[in-house]
């Protein structure tokens, strides 16, 4: 079927290599449980959309380029690894303020007249819990804006030439050499792969917005998160400053 041997292997392959934790997987489920499905669909569609641009990269010949040209490899590995670990120090200094206003909050609870304190601020909430929701919402939005997502999903999946090399050493083993018209033998793996890519993430998304609740109601919680995934992404940005192109 349009020149691809063997689909079942290379379907059980890709459900395997896609389940493998990622930047990119980390990242959208990391931003769901901050900010809801939708935001996490726009990081997810950050994600295909630089995805789609590498599988057409790598069917285009980028990959042998790269292969060719240690400097050109190298460029976009250290810029690859820089950006990766920029993410990572957001992270962690997020995961510091969080614990920062944690240990305030508990600082002021046990404080002489917190008890009073509390009263007279749940009857605030009672009364005005309109007005409170209108800036707490505004404020989630002008965060998301800020972040963007969308962009930052493509630039993590773009700034990986390990990735381009993956799918062209990946998809050609299933690509029948004598098939008249190999590019359609790329198209159709990479639907392939997308579709599975895509189930995938909307299953961290969900999953991710499941557990939001709880984290906005755990400071403590939601650091240790933080923290993880900051941690996380300086090993894969080690790992890619690290790797070669063979």
């Amino acid at each position: 079927m349009l020149g691809i041997t063997d689909l079942s292997t290379y379907l059980a392959g890709l459900a395997l290599i896609i389940l493998l934790p990622g930047p990119n997987s980390l990242y959208v489920v990391s931003v769901a449980a901050r900010r809801g499905p939708r935001t996490g669909y726009r990081a997810a569609g950050g994600v295909l959309v630089g995805d789609t641009v590498l599988m057409a990269l790598s069917a285009g010949g980028v990959a042998s380029l790269l292969q060719a040209s240690p400097v050109l490899f190298a460029v976009v590995k250290f810029a690859g690894a820089g950006y990766l670990s920029w993410l990572a120090v957001g992270m962690l200094r997020g995961a510091w303020t969080l614990w920062r206003e944690r240990g305030a909050r508990a600082d002021a609870t046990k404080a002489p007249g917190a008890s009073g304190v509390s009263r007279a601020s749940g009857a605030s909430r009672a009364s005005g819990t309109a007005s409170v929701a209108g800036p707490s919402d505004a404020s989630a939005k002008e965060r998301e804006a800020v972040e963007r997502p969308f962009r930052r999903a493509v630039v993590i999946s773009l700034l990986n030439p390990k990735a381009i090399l993956f799918f062209i050493s990946f998809f050609v083993q299933f690509v029948d050499p004598e098939y008249a018209h190999p590019a359609l033998s790329f198209v159709a793996l990479g639907a392939w792969a997308q579709l599975f890519s895509f189930t995938y993430l909307t299953i961290l998304i969900f999953s991710g917005s499941f557990l939001a609740a709880t984290f906005r109601r755990r400071k403590r919680l939601t650091a240790g998160l933080s923290a993880a995934a900051g941690t996380a992404f300086l090993g894969f940005a080690a790992k890619l400053s690290l790797s070669g192109a063979g």
